[in-house]
């Protein structure tokens, strides 16, 4: 391009060098333009990250038949997985219980309902899919308790299912992001029948559990302090052995207690259905599904993980993503763990799973599913789930001698 000098001294018109200012000023100005665009997405997507997320409706209600007790949905990836699910709706009933797929067209899927709405039951069409199923403590039809985790932020609410014998073995079960502990409910069963006592806890910011001072997530920086507390306190009554089960986010939280906490010696080992391991991967994809530029997600991780944009990202802090990266920290671990993830997941993807058995293959073990989606593998196949989680604790010798000799 000429200079504004050279191209005077080659005879260019005035008309020439003010269409080259001209130009310069237009890229300019687009140049600014986009930068500013990019920075205000980044930040919205960085606010979308840490900030906790209200349920949405992401189903519509197609028909109901109460004679036959069946319900017509949209059809989507999730609306006609195989098994038994949840549904979020408003009006005569606030939740329902969905069965088995009965009809699928390309628009719509019928599926048994489980849970009964009567003829003059009125339900909006906008809903939300869930894989909960149970949707409080009072449906497993087991002996609970409710109980306070004392936390540096307040006293965390938790449900404590004892084990029908006395038994030094628990599991501590850590939900995922934008939920609550009901979504833990699924497992209790399978290890109340081997013999373990189940801790189902809350940590800050879940809605349940105190608010922190900025009410974010720190996508288990902080977050891991609230189960630590839920350790010392399963230590104090009697526990000598804990195994840490996390879903989505809270296998990121579980990964972090294993790495930190003070009472690691009294870990046994982890399960992690359809966990986050490393953040980076999971944020990359998020922006991929969203149809946004890849430096979305380095200008949004660059802006958490600094102390200088917490104003504007809210946190109140840089959040650690080096930290939070497991399969970078793979040689730290020292706990047995067992992943069960799904390679189509749809939100967390199996990548960094996959990754973290090629790092530590005697420690890690991987239950590869498909179809089952992201903390739907109870639901799409309760038997392998199940088995899979038994068989673990078996070869890791943590069910209880009682609970083993009925089984």
């Amino acid at each position: 391009m000429l200079t504004p000098r050279r191209a005077a001294s080659r005879g260019a018109t005035p008309a020439l060098l003010a269409g080259i200012r001209a130009a310069l000023v237009t890229l300019s100005v687009a140049l600014t333009g986009v930068l500013a665009v990019m920075g205000f997405v980044s930040v919205r997507f960085a606010r979308r990250i840490v900030t906790p997320a209200s349920r949405v409706a992401d189903t519509r209600i197609l028909g109901l038949d109460t004679a036959a007790q069946t319900i017509t949905l949209a059809n989507t990836p999730d609306t006609r997985l195989p098994g038994r699910y949840g549904l979020f709706t408003t009006g005569t009933a606030s939740y329902v219980k969905l069965g088995s797929v009965l009809a699928e067209d390309g628009d719509s899927v019928k599926r048994k309902l489980l849970t009964h709405i009567g003829p003059s039951s009125s339900i909006s069409s906008d809903a939300a899919f869930s894989g909960w199923y149970y949707s409080g403590p009072e449906e497993l039809h087991l002996p609970y308790s409710p109980e306070l985790i004392g936390s540096a932020v307040g006293p965390c609410p938790a449900w404590l299912f004892p084990a029908g014998e006395s038994t030094d073995t628990w599991v501590i079960q850590i939900h995922g992001r934008g939920t609550n502990r009901r979504e833990c409910l699924r497992a209790v069963p399978l290890f109340h029948a081997a013999g373990i006592t189940s801790l189902v806890v809350s940590y800050r910011n879940d809605g349940e559990a105190p608010r922190s001072r900025t009410g974010t997530y720190a996508l288990g920086a902080t977050e891991w302090r609230d189960v630590d507390a839920a350790v010392g306190f399963a230590r104090r009554r009697g526990a000598k052995r804990v195994v840490l089960m996390g879903w989505s986010m809270g296998g990121a939280i579980a990964l972090q207690v294993a790495l930190n906490s003070a009472h690691r010696d009294l870990i046994a080992g982890l399960v992690l259905e359809s966990p986050v391991i490393d953040w980076r991967t999971v944020l990359d994809y998020q922006t991929k599904l969203l149809k946004l530029p890849h430096a979305v997600t380095d200008l949004a991780i660059g802006a958490l993980s600094s102390d200088w944009a917490t104003p504007v990202t809210r946190t109140g802090g840089a959040i650690p993503f080096d930290r939070l990266d497991v399969v970078s920290r793979a040689g730290e671990l020292r706990h047995p763990i067992l992943i069960l993830h799904s390679d189509d997941d749809g939100f967390v993807p199996s990548d960094a799973s996959h990754d973290l058995v090629v790092r530590r293959p005697d420690l890690v073990e991987m239950q590869v599913f498909e179809v089952a989606r992201h903390t739907k593998l109870w639901n799409y196949d309760q038997e392998r789930w199940n088995d899979s989680i038994r068989s673990w604790l078996e070869r890791h010798d943590l069910i209880p001698a009682a609970a083993a000799a009925d089984n």
